[in-house]
């Protein structure tokens, strides 16, 4: 029978413990231990049953132990204590925004993004950018960034994971409770819920808006379920990832439109819009148009205007991994809104198809991020590097260094990652300061000042843990598919808490190769089994609903599992959750990822097992390339590129199981008579002392900040108290160069010198350009130098600006400079002219760029 009404019945608080309430419904308890223990002190059973859930908890709770607790002075003054604590740093008095940067107002960043991990009980995340972006928002509120995150609350999240009997992967898609979350519905001055519209199709469709705190920084989710809206506008914002191509592009129209139109709703007025991943592109259109709307621009001036305070982070190496739209699909849902621009359909499609002029061009949404934003940034060295020359073809004539994508090594929140035995640890030989500046080198170096014996007995305590964490869950999971009872008796058998434990968890994508291990199952076997060296693995992911081929890969891993000889030494963890995640990376002893190089952008789950200690053995990809030196791990392999992924699998495999039995084997197993390895604490150490300050969220967030953030939001304040003037100049610019292009050419190029230089010298040269009514510092007259290889193409070059020497009555100028001649060698050059403006630089982004043909 269907309630008729329904009622939402809260707990009645004592007022001694009013507090909890405060304290329940601000997510900084998630990476705050001391509220946790508040929690975990109500009910230690029910904390744990309710997935670790305080507002669940406190909806649950008896009176009876409320009363009991009010009742409890110590209780009572260990709560007014943390709530104290908690109240200080709301008030962010040191944080560090506000000191580097006092005369900053309160204009804010606003950071979109399609998932945010903060919690295990806010179901509003997948993998990997969920969990970066909830970190992202954790730092930004330790330091006090005046930030704001927007995304999509789903009403059933991602799904979740089980197993069948034979190993094959089963979805499951409970629905979020929204009573039962740390959220609140954000509501108008009359208490009625405040609803953001937009177009839907031809329909309009209305949003509610949820907030949920995550410490100084307000998360806004926007919320199709609504009754007025129709059932399937209602399914928009229902499931994480899920539906077809039609649905993702409804549910990044309401991130990216919907979530512009929110803050706006909201009254908070923005300077920086960071898209985190093209999910959120469709921002930049709606703030072109409101450009165009509140400030009476043309569509190139309201270009600049958006453009300007815009950063993109791409977080995909892999074209597949980039979202593309049928140009119908596109029409469909933006053909009103073309009009709304000023522009033709042909020009709206422009915008995010690599070759504007192709119709058959499907519409990327990465593409259409990049030519919006100001600043564009790959997420580790490598994936940079791997963007620039994925991209390149959108900057025809640049050179693959200076397409405009850097990087920006992602970084994880190490007081939400770092197990409370370690973070003991740091607080007694480390100082306080490993949890709020842990970009400080010299505190890092404290680490070998742990004792050897203290920091292994911190480690094999989280070792334990982790094993009878396996071991409840597996027990779980054969209760949970009908196993026999013998079977569940034996996993409280499985796994050995002293031996050495690879942990393996990861998205179950094939370019991961979660079964590279596989390669050689008899080799493997032998490594496993060792009578005097057991080895044992932990492994636990997903693979998307939909991808088979990951399934498969789950399967394989089950099926070797049930192998007699190692039923005992090898467990998957279903349901690989944030929980299941930290007792892996802080109890595993070895942190293994062999991904298809460079296919891994970062890879932040070997950054958090690092920062526990644990020794990374990893393929030299994502974040890895750039961290690894030797002693602080082990890498798979070099930077070998092999004809065939075959051959790769197979000479990488074997370079794997050699590391384990001559390297990391025997080294886990010299032991002293104290029983404690002194060469890997060595390595530990060495780990944490090199990799603690470099790999942080509080860093990354520090380079966005000092990078991007602060820049820009220094560059809007004077575009608005000039109230769009900036833009407009900027688009004549563009006008006036556009324009005048097709006559601009390089006359002659002249080099004075032999052929023959020794080290030392210097070789001018003279270049003419035609520059067809622009002004020389209109343009960058260039030349591009450096040693050449046999087929005479510059390698690695480097870019010289040359100086106009004179500026002619007919429109010709010359350019000079002079190369050096630095090394010995076979060098070259080539010239250029591209255009150039003093905020710009080299804009390179037009394709308008003219190399002097002989």
């Amino acid at each position: 029978m269907k309630a008729i009404q329904q009622f939402h019945v809260l707990p009645t608080l004592p007022p001694q413990l009013s507090d909890l309430h405060k304290l329940a419904m601000n997510l900084r308890w998630a990476w705050d231990p001391a509220t946790i223990a508040v929690f975990r002190r109500v009910d230690q059973e029910l904390w744990e049953t309710t997935g670790r859930n305080p507002v669940a908890l406190l909806g649950q709770v008896s009176q009876q132990r409320l009363a009991q607790l009010a009742d409890d002075d110590r209780f009572v003054s260990y709560l007014r204590r943390v709530a104290e604590d908690f109240e200080e740093y709301l008030r962010a008095e040191s944080a560090w925004y506000g000191r580097c940067h006092p005369t900053t107002d309160s204009a804010c960043i606003a950071y979109f993004c399609a998932e945010f991990g903060i919690t295990d009980c806010l179901a509003i995340y997948s993998g990997g950018l969920g969990i970066l972006a909830g970190d992202h928002l954790k730092s930004s509120s330790d330091l006090g960034l005046p930030l704001i995150g927007v995304g999509l609350f789903y009403q059933g999240g991602y799904f979740r994971q089980y197993l069948n009997a034979d190993g094959w992967q089963q979805e499951r898609y409970p629905l979020n409770q929204v009573d039962e979350m740390p959220i609140t519905l954000v509501r108008d001055d009359e208490g009625n819920p405040m609803t953001v519209t937009m177009t839907d199709r031809d329909q309009e469709i209305h949003l509610h808006i949820w907030r949920a705190q995550v410490g100084r920084i307000p998360l806004y989710l926007l919320d199709s379920n609504v009754a007025a809206n129709s059932l399937d506008q209602r399914a928009i914002t229902g499931e994480l990832y899920g539906g077809d191509q039609e649905m993702r592009i409804r549910q990044e129209r309401v991130l990216g439109i919907g979530g512009v139109r929110a803050l706006k709703a909201l009254g908070i007025d923005c300077r920086v819009f960071h898209m985190n991943e093209g999910h959120a592109g469709f921002l930049a259109i709606e703030r072109i148009r409101e450009a165009r709307v509140e400030h009476g621009l043309t569509f190139e001036e309201a270009v600049e205007y958006a453009r300007a305070s815009q950063v993109f982070t791409t977080h995909t190496p892999v074209p597949a991994g980039i979202d593309l739209f049928d140009p119908q699909l596109i029409d469909r849902y933006f053909q009103r809104t073309y009009g709304e621009l000023g522009v033709s359909r042909e020009q709206f499609l422009a915008l995010g198809r690599q070759d504007p002029g192709d119709p058959s061009t499907l519409f990327s949404m990465a593409i259409l991020c990049l030519r919006l934003s100001h600043h564009a940034n790959g997420v580790s060295r490598l994936h940079g590097s791997v963007s620039r020359d994925m991209f390149k073809d959108l900057y025809p004539g640049a050179v693959e260094r200076e397409v405009p994508i850097g990087h920006i090594t992602n970084g994880v929140h190490y007081p939400s990652w770092i197990s409370k035995e370690f973070a003991d640890l740091y607080d007694r030989y480390l100082g306080p300061r490993w949890g709020y500046d842990p970009t400080d080198e010299a505190i890092w170096q404290r680490v070998n000042e742990i004792p050897d014996e203290e920091l292994w007995r911190s480690h094999e305590r989280r070792r334990e843990r982790l094993v009878a964490f396996a071991r409840r869950s597996l027990k779980q999971q054969l209760e949970s598919r009908g196993a026999p009872p013998s079977q569940v008796r034996m996993a409280q058998q499985t796994l050995n808490a002293h031996a050495l434990t690879i942990g393996f968890a990861r998205r179950f994508a094939t370019y991961k190769r979660a079964t590279l291990l596989l390669h050689d199952p008899e080799r493997l076997l032998r490594i496993l089994t060792h009578p005097e060296r057991p080895v044992q693995i932990i492994i636990a992911g997903k693979a998307h609903p939909k991808d088979h081929a990951g399934k498969e890969l789950i399967r394989q891993w089950l099926h070797f599992a049930h192998r007699d000889e190692i039923r005992q030494r090898v467990v998957f963890i279903e349901d690989y959750d944030m929980h299941v995640a930290r007792y892996m990376v802080q109890g595993a002893d070895v942190w293994l990822n062999n991904p298809l190089r460079p296919k891994e952008a970062s890879g932040t789950s070997g950054m958090k097992a690092a920062a526990n200690g644990v020794l990374n053995l990893s393929i030299l990809d994502g974040w890895w390339d750039e961290a690894f030196q030797p002693g602080i791990g082990w890498a798979i392999g070099g930077h070998e590129v092999y004809a065939s992924r075959e051959e790769q699998d197979r000479v990488e495999a074997s370079a794997l199981y050699d590391l384990l039995e001559k390297e990391i084997v025997p080294l886990f197993y010299n032991r002293g008579a104290d029983n404690v390895p002194a060469g890997w604490i060595q390595m530990m150490q060495h780990c944490l002392a090199t990799l603690g300050p470099l790999f942080s969220s509080h860093r990354m967030v520090y380079d966005y900040s000092e990078t991007y953030y602060s820049p820009i939001a220094a560059r809007c304040q004077l575009e608005e108290e000039a109230e769009a003037k900036q833009a407009q100049a900027m688009a004549a610019w563009r006008r006036r160069v556009r324009e005048a292009w097709g006559g601009v050419r390089i006359l002659s190029v002249h080099a004075d010198g032999a052929a023959e230089q020794r080290v030392g010298a210097k070789i001018a040269v003279t270049v003419e350009v035609e520059l067809a009514g622009l002004k020389a510092n209109n343009v960058a007259t260039q030349l591009y130098y450096g040693s050449v290889n046999p087929h005479g193409e510059i390698r690695n070059g480097t870019l010289l600006r040359l100086s106009p020497v004179d500026d002619q009555a007919n429109g010709r100028v010359q350019f000079t400079g002079a190369i050096p001649c630095r090394t010995s060698g076979k060098i070259g050059f080539a010239a250029r002219v591209v255009p150039f403006h003093i905020e710009l630089g080299e804009d390179i982004a037009g394709g308008l760029i003219r190399w002097w043909q002989a």
